[in-house]
């Protein structure tokens, strides 16, 4: 309840305040490529239920078609907007409403695709569904540049999946095990100071 509450009242002050910038970036993005301002992509929720998360575009209308589902290094379908928006994260922040509207947290695992849901293990499935997901969590900070590492590997996808997103489900697991509004708190910190970074 603690949470829910922390959640809701943190995320309703987001969006107050960052109103003026959010509205400068959809102008941006906008005017930037053709194309609608958001983002919206069906993702897996707490207890297994699917739900539409919300990004600023930052990708070209037709990325779905021309390449996979996971962005690798200097991905030529990100637009010239969206290189700053992915580098500042601030292309993640109309999650503060999916967090408003109860679908995700401040803090929590990320939530997959479904088709990568559909891997999981059983076990560790249960148990990181068990929460609603969050826009940041230990893996969003251990893997802050991802695409970069993916662009290193022969096969990006293959490696995503048989490597990455192991390592990112064990992180959302002890996550889940030892999760504390104190640390959700310090969670939000370290991943506002690694933006500034």
């Amino acid at each position: 309840m603690a949470k829910r509450l922390f959640d809701i009242v943190c995320a309703g002050i987001g969006l107050l305040l960052l109103s003026p910038l959010l509205l400068a970036v959809a102008v941006w993005v906008k005017l930037d490529s053709p194309g609608p301002v958001m983002f919206r992509q069906e993702r897996v929720g707490r207890f297994g239920a699917t739900f539409r998360i919300h990004k600023f575009r930052t990708m070209r209308v037709d990325a779905p078609r021309l390449g996979p589902q996971i962005t690798i290094g200097d991905d030529a379908r990100i637009t010239r907007s969206g290189r700053w928006l992915r580098a500042s994260k601030v292309d993640e922040l109309p999650q503060l409403w999916d967090v408003l509207r109860g679908a995700m947290s401040l803090v929590g695992p990320r939530p997959e695709v479904p088709r990568y849901v559909a891997l999981y293990p059983a076990e560790l499935r249960e148990l990181v569904l068990s929460v609603r997901p969050g826009i940041t969590d230990p893996a969003s900070l251990s893997f802050r540049n991802e695409s970069e590492l993916l662009a290193r590997a022969e096969d990006p996808e293959r490696e995503y999946v048989e490597v990455v997103m192991p390592m990112k489900l064990r992180l959302a697991a002890d996550y889940v095990r030892n999760a504390s509004l104190g640390g959700d708190i310090r969670l939000i910190l370290a991943t506002l100071g690694a933006i500034k970074a």
